[in-house]
């Protein structure tokens, strides 16, 4: 499945050397506002050491990773929604993402140009502003074609029922947009059982902050007023502390380089490894894998899902013609040492089609088409 999150921010604000971090691109990256104007766009993989133990375990000639599509988003100004900067065109961008990355500036630095003086939380806010300018505007349209849409409706009455619950929900929605409580909206789309416009301020998020490098030792950017801001908005959870300069330069070394460079910056792991996997779990996501001689390969899917449906993720006959699935999970095969020992411990399981597959699950589909 295709998973894609937008960085965003406004300009300067380090996405573009952020992006180059997180999928190893080359994109220009300067000192001025909109260096970025098309939207760039790279592949990168989804950290996972279970691959490795696969590896060891089948002798799989390669592993195949789960993978995650950034997109480096044109920095937003004031005024987007309205066309400011080249905001129309930056935000129709914004909608084709999955997940919105807030990338915001915590740190000084009077030889970055900045708008105005560092205030993440503003930032933040001028960017959501305009996303709620821009949802306001489409739902004022189609709140405008709806009346129309439902008296063309007239002798279909599940269609009727189904227009009028859209015409409902979207005033609620206009009231909320209209009050500036875009948090009010989310949960009304959360509430949604008819089909709805993919709204922009509704989209799920995730803030980095992007911190100085001398802050990273001992966490010592816990310390820092910018920081402690977006703690008391958004929550701990829902923060990345990075230094995305940091990041940039660690990806021009080799590992035993960049091993060595953490260790004096105090650092446990990447943070772009940090914001790789909760790109992945906070969309939802599990992996479950397929493996042999030939490959070990990681399957990106939403929790919750069946194994029939699952089994489309790899080809639809297998969905099609599904039968049933010899399932276990990761953890028992690396615990037991093999398959044939797995066996022995009754943990290899046949599913049927209704099976709600978990994270670390190995499948191998049984098809007839």
């Amino acid at each position: 499945m295709g998973i894609k999150a937008g960085l965003v921010g406004l300009p300067n604000v380090g996405k573009s050397t952020l992006f180059n971090a997180l999928t190893k691109s080359s994109i220009p990256a300067e000192n001025y506002p909109f260096c970025t104007i098309d939207p760039h766009v790279a592949i990168t993989e989804v950290p996972d050491t279970r691959l490795d133990q696969f590896l060891q375990v089948y002798g799989s000639q390669k592993k195949i990773p789960a993978t995650v599509t950034f997109v480096d988003i044109a920095g937003l100004v004031k005024g987007a929604a309205s066309g400011e900067g080249l905001g129309n065109q930056f935000l129709s961008h914004i909608r084709e993402v999955d997940l919105l990355l807030h990338v915001l500036r915590c740190f000084e630095d009077p030889n970055i140009i900045h708008q105005s003086e560092v205030d993440p939380v503003d930032d933040y806010e001028v960017i959501f502003h305009e996303l709620m300018l821009k949802d306001l505007e489409s739902v004022n349209k189609r709140l405008e074609r709806l009346p129309r849409d439902i008296k063309g409706a007239q002798g279909k009455p599940e269609q009727a029922q189904m227009l009028a619950s859209e015409l409902a929900l979207l005033t609620k929605i206009k009231q909320a947009l209209d009050d500036g409580d875009g948090e009010t909206a989310r949960n009304h789309m959360k509430t949604a059982t008819v089909p709805m416009l993919p709204l922009l301020s509704t989209k799920q998020f995730l803030i980095i902050a992007n911190v100085a490098e001398d802050e990273l030792d001992g966490n010592a950017f816990e310390q820092n007023k910018h920081f402690q801001a977006l703690v008391k908005k958004f929550g701990k959870q829902n923060i990345i502390p990075v230094s995305a300069k940091a990041e940039s330069e660690l990806t021009q070394l080799s590992d035993e380089e960049a091993a060595e460079i953490m260790g004096m910056l105090g650092l446990q792991e990447r943070g772009v490894d940090a914001i790789i996997r909760a790109t992945y779990t906070h969309l939802g996501l599990i992996t479950f894998f397929t493996c042999g001689p030939k490959e070990a390969h990681a399957w990106p899917i939403i929790k919750g899902i069946s194994i029939r449906k699952a089994a489309g993720e790899i080809h639809s006959d297998l969905e099609r013609g599904f039968i049933c699935a010899d399932v276990f999970n990761a953890a028992d095969l690396f615990k037991a040492g093999s398959e044939a020992a797995l066996r022995d411990t009754g943990k290899l399981r046949r599913e049927g089609q209704e099976y709600i597959v978990q994270d670390g699950d190995v499948v191998n589909i049984k098809f007839n088409v």
